[in-house]
């Protein structure tokens, strides 16, 4: 990253008191919701905060990487303070860079997340990129998906060594593979979050396209990007859509040209222009998290949307099925929760 950044943005919109409500995605939430409805979800919550040790993730943090500071990547560290002020975080984020040539950035921990950059990312992004970047970590932690994040990934460690014991391990294979579903939607709310700190749909796309492999951005054209993402959504042959399903099930983070597209219809959207000019929901107005109707019934409309605009031919067969399934959960949901989950 050599490039200089400005202290501030005078022309920068900040969002005092936002809700996560806000920019999450509805299918996040619905996933959300669904994922604590998985039978045993509530007592593997209850395991995996009795043995995760998050003092000592960050102490190997603080050992192995280089804490941002005004004086260790102080251009970082603007960044950082920048973003966490867009949002109006509760507090900062604490950020440290380490070494890998991967692009890769992650929000960990429970009670005190912090965020992780790697030095290739850190290398290859310009600062607006940068700042989509870290926006979209810090909407992972004010929506509280860190969490959730640690727990799969201390799951899908603690599945490896239960391999020997099958019904343990098909047990939590149901739940990871349910986490994984609600992450890879979550990545779509944060996406958001990044734009909302960046308020440039460019730069987001820019750092999109890096991590798809474009190491410099002048080089790819964006409108054949994008073209992309059309064409991977509208395929004709059955074929291809249950391969998509294949190869999506043990991704952790949603295809570069879906995100990429998704995003750019929420920057071109009234929902997003709303936000800009002031109106959005405020945490002090957020109801309790107890009550997932709401949520499941957002999701449903969001993927029959989805189904009822896209042209892949397996999407299609499945958006009556998926209407008829969102049906039956609603009305179980009322007989036996009056409206209300029991939260885990």
């Amino acid at each position: 990253m050599t490039e200089d950044i400005e202290v501030s943005r005078r022309d920068a919109v900040r969002f005092p008191g936002i809700s996560p409500r806000a920019y999450e995605h509805p299918v996040d939430r619905g996933a959300l919701a669904t994922l604590r409805a998985v039978p045993g979800f509530a007592q593997v919550v209850k395991a995996i905060s009795g043995f995760y040790n998050e003092r000592g993730e960050r102490l190997m943090a603080l050992a192995s990487s280089i804490r941002v500071g005004p004086k260790q990547y102080p251009e970082i560290d603007r960044l950082r303070h920048e973003c966490a002020g867009t949002l109006d975080l509760p507090s900062v984020p604490n950020v440290f860079v380490f070494q890998d040539p991967r692009l890769r950035a992650e929000a960990v921990g429970m009670d005190e997340p912090f965020i992780r950059l790697s030095t290739g990312l850190v290398e290859l992004m310009s600062p607006d990129s940068l700042r989509f970047v870290l926006g979209h970590e810090m909407g992972h932690v004010l929506s509280g998906h860190a969490v959730y994040r640690t727990m799969m990934v201390r799951l899908i460690s603690l599945q490896l060594s239960m391999s020997w014991t099958p019904v343990s391990a098909l047990g939590i294979r149901a739940i990871i593979a349910a986490l994984r579903e609600w992450f890879r939607k979550a990545e779509l709310s944060c996406d958001r979050a990044g734009l909302l700190c960046g308020q440039d749909p460019t730069a987001a796309l820019r750092a999109q396209i890096q991590v798809a492999g474009g190491i410099d951005p002048a080089r790819i054209d964006i409108p054949s990007f994008l073209q992309q993402a059309s064409e991977y959504e509208s395929v004709e042959d059955i074929r291809d859509s249950f391969l998509k399903l294949k190869f999506v099930e043990t991704e952790s983070h949603p295809f570069a040209v879906v995100r990429a597209a998704q995003l750019q219809r929420w920057a071109a959207s009234a929902e997003y222009r709303a936000i800009l000019a002031g109106d959005y929901p405020r945490r002090d107005g957020d109801k309790p998290g107890s009550d997932w109707k709401d949520d499941l019934k957002s999701a449903a409309q969001s993927y029959k949307e989805s189904w009822n605009s896209s042209a892949d031919p397996l999407t299609k067969v499945f958006s009556d099925v998926g209407e008829a399934v969102s049906g039956a959960a609603g009305k179980v949901w009322n007989k036996f929760g009056n409206g209300n989950g029991s939260g885990s």
